[in-house]
């Protein structure tokens, strides 16, 4: 079995589709394997409710794991102390400034418990050029003039499909994330998909929701989009990402969003 994409599996531009299995009818979190990472594979792959997740030595596993991990807009956690950090500005944030600069930094950061990383040579090439064509975005926190932390993902209309953070300076990949996602929820995205449980997202507001869930959430947000008058209309309410961020480094309007401690 051939690690990697499949030299052979065709090239899907980004107005072709590929059918997956029902990731309802599977037991395990890994519905397909094969294929490449063509623009229109990994829109095929987000559309249906799965993503790419394997091991350099792996061909492409595509997952979609039960349950699933999510941050609604009204879970959103703001800890006091991160507010102060977005209010003072002590870092600067943009969005799709630097991508190339943030997926890079993800496959090369050293995280506790794992040895290597998923994010290859291939997914970096896929991903960059899903950039390129407008669906992929990434969100950048500089600090004295420096990349210090960021994160990348991709926009489908009212869902954002979160893939990877990392932060070389204490605080910075929160700060990037959050202001991207008041953006994004201000923007009209109804739900962050944020793939699998970590503690850190889980400290952002990240909820596990049955895969069952996030599917009919995920359907319904696709057949809003199948609905739009024209080409134009539907690849706009795809892409469209020029989001504002406040001279406070928070956006939306959601500046005063605490995160509540939980019930003990």
């Amino acid at each position: 079995m051939k690690s990697g994409p499949d030299p052979k599996f065709p090239y899907l531009a980004a107005d072709e589709r590929f059918g997956f299995p029902l990731p309802d009818e599977c037991p395990d979190s890994i519905i397909a394997w094969g294929g490449n990472l063509s623009p229109g594979m990994l829109l095929s792959a987000y559309e249906q409710g799965l993503f790419p997740w394997y091991n350099p030595s792996d061909p492409v596993l595509w997952q979609s794991p039960d349950p699933r991990f999510a941050v609604y807009p009204e879970n959103l956690c703001i800890s006091q102390s991160m507010k102060k950090v977005l209010r003072r500005g002590d870092f600067e944030i943009a969005f799709d400034r630097d991508f190339a600069g943030v997926i890079q930094n993800c496959s090369e950061i050293e995280r506790p418990g794992q040895n290597g990383t998923w994010i290859t040579e291939e997914i970096i090439s896929g991903y960059t050029e899903l950039h390129k064509l407008g669906w992929a975005h990434s969100a950048e926190a500089y600090f004295e003039g420096k990349l210090a932390g960021g994160c990348y993902g991709v926009r489908l209309g009212k869902i954002f499909f979160g893939e990877s953070m990392f932060s070389r300076v204490s605080n910075s990949s929160k700060a990037a994330f959050l202001t991207l996602a008041q953006s994004l929820f201000a923007d009209g995205v109804s739900i962050i998909d944020s793939q699998v449980h970590t503690d850190h997202l889980e400290s952002l507001g990240g909820v596990e929701i049955p895969r069952r869930e996030y599917l009919d959430i995920l359907r319904k947000i696709m057949a809003e989009r199948d609905d739009r008058n024209s080409e134009e209309e539907r690849d706009l309410y795809d892409r469209r990402g020029k989001w504002q961020i406040g001279g406070d480094g928070i956006a939306g309007g959601f500046g005063n969003s605490l995160c509540k401690k939980k019930p003990s």
